[in-house]
């Protein structure tokens, strides 16, 4: 399957590509409307060991809050939280089109049985999860094990069924842009519904250049299969500005199909205020 693609990329030309699409398109991207719908792209996240049932429920109800009290701006995408509390936010959440992301199979390091990781994501399914987000096997993809990295995902998939599922590569620790083309391949002919860079727990989380990849190996794997996948960037997205490379390299890549927050997701937490400050032009600390 890989034999198919080049995957023989240079990390220098990948940066020289993505400054180039920056420099020249991210301008007229910085526009009100440009980011409003970054608002509602937003994985509302939290993902903190001091996570409880009474932080989670505020947050949920923070969501809650803002479509009564912002009634003509676009609500988040998604809440995403830990599968322990899925039940909390699956009975709390009041606002439809928001889905409950559960970030499963062991995350952030994906270093458990597999049957640990297929329990954890049926039961978070079962409490009421609708897409849930695991994270690639990186100690199996680094020894060249891509065969079990493979069935892990096939495996996991198969629990999720039609729920949505996206597979986190952890960009940041990959070796190269070759790297992240490969292992952004071999999660999508594995069954992930979307591709994600990061877990947010690892530095570099998300960067423009594996965006830059992932986005080009979503576009060829598009061509060969017909098969539309989303993408994700998560982790380091602390600007608006980051917001806007990271949609103008989407656009520029993958194009206007893209641009849905079905198929385009930020997960950040902080991001949200910024932007609706910017949308508000004042400052403002609703989440």
């Amino acid at each position: 399957m890989l034999s198919q693609y080049d995957i023989a990329l240079k990390d220098s030309d990948v940066a020289a590509k993505v400054a180039a699409i920056v420099e020249k398109c991210l301008p007229e991207n910085d526009t009100l409307a440009v980011k409003k719908f970054l608002m509602g792209s937003i994985e509302l996240t939290t993902l903190k060991a001091t996570d409880s049932d009474e932080t989670v429920l505020a947050f949920t109800e923070r969501v809650n809050k803002f479509e009564d009290t912002y009634p003509d701006l676009p609500h988040v995408a998604t809440i995403c939280v830990y599968p322990c509390y899925a039940k909390i936010v699956s009975q709390a959440l009041e606002v439809e089109g928001v889905e409950v992301v559960c970030a499963s199979g062991a995350f952030p390091s994906s270093q458990a049985l597999i049957e640990v990781k297929t329990v954890e994501t049926a039961l978070a399914l079962k409490d009421g999860a609708t897409e849930i987000d695991i994270v690639m096997s990186l100690g199996k993809y680094l020894s060249g094990d891509y065969e079990t990295l493979c069935d892990e995902i096939e495996e996991l998939k198969a629990v999720c069924g039609d729920k949505k599922m996206k597979v986190i590569l952890e960009t940041g620790l990959l070796p190269s842009a070759s790297d992240v083309k490969k292992a952004s391949l071999l999660a999508m002919y594995a069954g992930a519904d979307y591709i994600k860079t990061s877990t947010g727990k690892e530095v570099p989380a998300a960067t423009p250049e594996a965006a830059y990849v992932m986005c080009q190996a979503i576009k060829e794997y598009y061509s060969k299969t017909g098969i539309q996948i989303g993408f994700k960037p998560a982790g380091g997205i602390n600007t608006v500005r980051d917001a806007l490379v990271y949609y103008t390299i989407v656009k520029e890549v993958l194009g206007e199909k893209w641009l849905t927050n079905q198929w385009f997701r930020l997960g950040t937490s902080r991001l949200a205020n910024l932007l609706l400050s910017e949308v508000l032009g004042e400052e403002v600390k609703f989440f």
